[in-house]
Formats: C-alpha cells, structure tokens, sequence
C-alpha cells in the first residue's frame, strides 16, 4: 500500500493526513524490555501526582471535625474541579513548549516546581484558615488562645489552584506516557497511573490523618503521651513541598525525553499550534463514537455519589474517628497496589471495559451495604467505644468496594489508552480523562448540596423548632435540648443512586459494548494541518 500523499495543486493549502493503517488493528504483545526504566519513571510521577490530590482529600475530614455543614462540604468540594476542567487548557500544554527541553518536561518540570512553592507558601497560613487554635503572646508572660473561624471560601480557593498545578501536571504525564513506553507497553501506562496515585494518595491522605492524631501517634509511636499528633497539616505541606523541590530537579537532569520513535511502534507525530489544536479538539469531540463515549462517561458514576461522598462524613457524625477511618486503607495497600497488576491482566487486549461492566454490579450491591453500615453504626458504637469487631465490618466492605472501584478504574483507563491518537496524544487523553473526572465531581458536588436540604430535624424540647438554621439551633440548644434528624437526606440519596444506577447499567453495557467492538480507525480523527508549498 502506497502512502504517497497526492500532489498539492496551487489553492491546495490543506490535506487530510492519511487513514490509519491495517496494522493497527492489530493487537501487539506486550514487550516490557527496554521499558521498565521507564514504567518506573511513570510510577514516580504519578505518585507525585498523588500526594496534592491525598491533601486535599483530608480537608473534608478536618472539617467535619470542625462542625462543617454539608453545603460547606459541597463548596469545598469545587476544589477537585480542575482535574475536570483540565480540557480547556490542555490544548496549550500540549502546543506549546520548548523543542530542546522536551514537549512534556517543558510543563512538567515547572509545574512541580510551582507545586512545591505553593505548598510552603501555603503551610504558613493554612491551620489559621481552618479554625485551629493560635497562641497569641502580647508579653513575656502573658498569652492568650485565639480560635479562628472556617474560612471556607478561601481554602476552596487555595486548593483549587493546587490542584489546577497538579492537573496540568497530569496533563504533561498522560502525554508522555504515550511516547515514553513503546506501542505495546501503552496499555500498562494505566497500571502505573492507578498504582503511583494510590501509594501518592496514601502518603498524602492516610500517612497524613494518622501522623496528625494525638491518639494514634500515642497508642503506636511515642514513649510518653502528649496532647497532639507528630505532624500538623502545615509541617507536613512543608516536608512535600521541598520534597517536590528535590525530585523534580532529579527527573530535570536525570531524564531525557525521547521524540517519538517508529522503532518503538508510535505513529508520525503531528506539530499543531493551539488554534489547530483546539480545532482538533472540536473535531474529536463530534465524532459518533466520542458523543456515545460522553454520555457514558459523564453519567456512570452518578449511581454510586452519594456513597462516594457522604458515607464517610456520616461515620464521623456517628462516632467513628477520623484518624481510624483513614487507617483503614492501611490493610488494604497491598491489595490496592497488586490489584491494578492483576487486573491489568485483563484489560491489556482488545476489550478491557468487559471487566469495567463486570464490575457494576458489585459495586451496586457494596453500595447498599455501605449505607447499611451507616444505619446501624449509631446503635454500635456506645461512649465513643467503637468495637474491634466493627472496624473488621467496615474493612470488609471497603475492601470489597475497593476492588470493584479500581477493576473500573484500571479497565477504563486501558481503553483510553487503547482508543487515544498518540500523534495527539496529549489532548487526546486528557479529553477523556477530563469527562471521566467531571463524570465523579459533578455528582458528588450535587448530593453533598442536596444532604442538608433532603434532611428533616427538630429540636427534641419543642415541636416548633426545626433547626433549620444557625439561630434556631442556637435556641434549641439555650433551652437545653438538641436538634435530632427525624427523616436523613443521606438515605433519600442512597435510595434514589440506588434505582439510578440499576437503570444504567441496564443501558450503558450495550452502549459499551458496541464502542468496544469498534475498530481502531473508528476513533482517529480527520486532521487538517497546513501544507507547504514547494516552489
């Protein structure tokens, strides 16, 4: 077959690249050799990735701690949306760079380093921010405590531009991850995403809450008690931002990106600039495939929100402590690490989303069981006693939620992998990164908003208070009683995910299916760049 373009006439400014080619509907055998150095340099990024992303998952447990309402949850959980937004300006780190430093690095390696400044910067002021206790000396011998309130708009505020570093982080990974591994190798590129975020989230979430306990640090590592745990949340910003600092000046001098390789199985790379690339973006966004793709991925996750968001927030408001909720992960590591390797077993040929769609189900029923959990914790735990036999009841469950999650997770990021143009690979991915993003955060924002306003209390010494704002609560508590939920929006939530999800998954396996038996051609875009003419 021929691959001669034909002959440009004089008003012939643009052409069509040509059709992909047969050979790639052929599905290549995973060859790791040569690549190992680089799914460990993948892994390293994306756990760095992880870290911003696990801070930021504490808050809301700090919080709720605090006395944070619900709709304040909600408005802190705006913060998350630049990993859904990502898409509006991925079309810029993905045109402009500088050729000798690399395509990627030129994002990656000032982002990190912006990253790490922001989190020193903001580890002086983010405890005032979130109501903690400061020690104010007007003298040698005088000081007084002074508690600061919530400052919620703001830290929504500070964490979303974090996270808008770490997005356009991401941004740059996912696009070298197309060209870094060969061809063949792509489809672990998913595995080193799921693994890196999750050892990154545990450091930044898990070691974090339990480093901040007062009684875990003095049940577990000091010899002689003291009031309050090894690390605040400002130390800890302090020790990972220098530690971006350091690593990001390793990967600066110790790596070299490679331009794409025919060697190595990549296709003919495409050099846009942004308003091509945008254009581009528009076309692939209105392809038939991609429209489908949309419609499942922004609705798939609406069916498991309100577990996914509320259920631990209502654990707390049961008893359960923060810093033991955390530490529940800490059994499953090994299972969250191991579990993407072997489910990536599955999901490296032709038709990853079979795990994706069989793993709905469960998920589903574990949902349910969840809400279950919530409902009989109040009657569980007696004098903030919470029974060993209780946390085996909630590790169970959260372990087999785990599984079911990143079965989804792992199989619909292969699938991505597998579909992506990697001659734009950048936009490309991020396009569907970004839709499966805003498919988890716009739920999970909505049933956070909807928890308060779907809950019925009443002040339990008069039927006329309804404790439905600040100045009632006060009255109730001034005359010696206490606001009680009599009907919880938490269980209205659960009910209606519930009936939702059983009804999507009805529609959505069909839907996926059929995407799955497209061909590779199915999903490449018809690309117009310019042409140059010859005298």
């Amino acid at each position: 077959m021929s691959n001669r373009r034909k002959k440009p006439d004089r008003h012939d400014h643009e052409t069509l690249l040509p059709p992909v080619d047969a050979d790639d509907e052929k599905h290549e055998k995973s060859d790791l050799r040569g690549d190992w150095g680089n799914i460990a340099i993948l892994f390293f990024l994306y756990l760095l990735q992880g870290i911003p992303i696990g801070l930021a998952s504490a808050i809301p447990m700090l919080l709720q701690n605090r006395g944070a309402s619900y709709k304040q949850q909600a408005e802190f959980s705006f913060a998350h949306w630049p990993f859904s937004l990502k898409l509006l300006w991925a079309p810029i780190v993905d045109s402009l760079f500088w050729k000798r430093f690399g395509r990627r690095k030129s994002w990656l390696i000032p982002t990190q380093y912006l990253i790490g400044i922001f989190m020193l910067i903001l580890s002086l002021h983010v405890n005032r921010w979130l109501g903690a206790e400061t020690t104010d000396t007007g003298g040698d011998d005088h000081a007084t405590e002074q508690t600061s309130t919530l400052n919620i708009p703001l830290l929504t505020v500070i964490f979303f531009m974090l996270n808008f570093l770490a997005a356009t982080q991401d941004i740059a990974v996912d696009g070298w991850a197309l060209t870094m591994l060969k061809r063949c190798n792509v489809g672990h590129a998913s595995t080193c995403n799921s693994v890196g975020q999750t050892a990154g989230y545990f450091l930044g979430y898990v070691a974090f809450m339990a480093l901040e306990s007062a009684e875990f640090c003095n049940s577990y590592l000091r010899a002689e008690p003291a009031p309050e745990g090894l690390v605040n949340l400002s130390g800890y910003l302090w020790f990972w931002g220098l530690v971006f600092l350091v690593t990001t000046t390793l990967v600066a001098l110790g790596k070299r990106e490679l331009s794409p390789s025919l060697d190595r199985g990549h296709e003919e790379h495409l050099e846009l600039d942004i308003k091509q690339t945008y254009r581009l973006l528009v076309d692939i966004v209105k392809m038939k495939p991609i429209l489908t793709l949309v419609a499942i991925l922004l609705t798939a996750k609406a069916g498991f929100a309100a577990c996914d968001a509320v259920t631990s927030l209502k654990l707390i408001d049961a008893g359960v402590p923060k810093d033991k909720l955390a530490l529940l992960v800490v059994p499953l590591v090994p299972l969250q690490i191991v579990l993407p390797l072997a489910i990536s077993k599955y999901t490296a040929g032709t038709r990853p989303m079979e795990v994706y769609m069989k793993a709905i189900p469960y998920r589903i029923g574990l949902t349910l069981a969840a809400a279950a959990i919530v409902w009989i914790t109040p009657a569980i735990i007696r004098d903030h006693h919470v029974p060993y036999y209780y946390y085996m009841l909630l590790l169970t469950n959260y372990g087999l939620y785990q599984i079911a999650l990143y079965s989804m997770f792992v199989a619909v990021m292969a699938f991505f992998a597998r579909i992506s143009d990697p001659a734009v690979g950048g936009t490309y991915m991020t396009l569907l990164n970004t839709l499966s993003n805003l498919g988890g955060n716009w739920p999970t924002t909505v049933v956070l908003w909807l928890v308060d306003y779907l809950t019925w209390k009443r002040c339990s010494n008069s039927t006329d208070n309804d404790c439905s704002d600040g100045a009632l609560k006060d009255a109730c508590s001034a005359g010696g009683g206490k606001c009680e939920i009599t009907i919880d929006g938490y269980y209205i939530e659960i009910f209606v995910c519930l009936l939702y999800g059983l009804v999507w998954n009805r529609w959505g396996s069909g839907r996926i299916r059929q995407l799955q038996e497209l061909p590779l051609k199915a999903w490449r875009v018809a690309r117009r760049v310019p042409r140059t003419h010859s005298s």
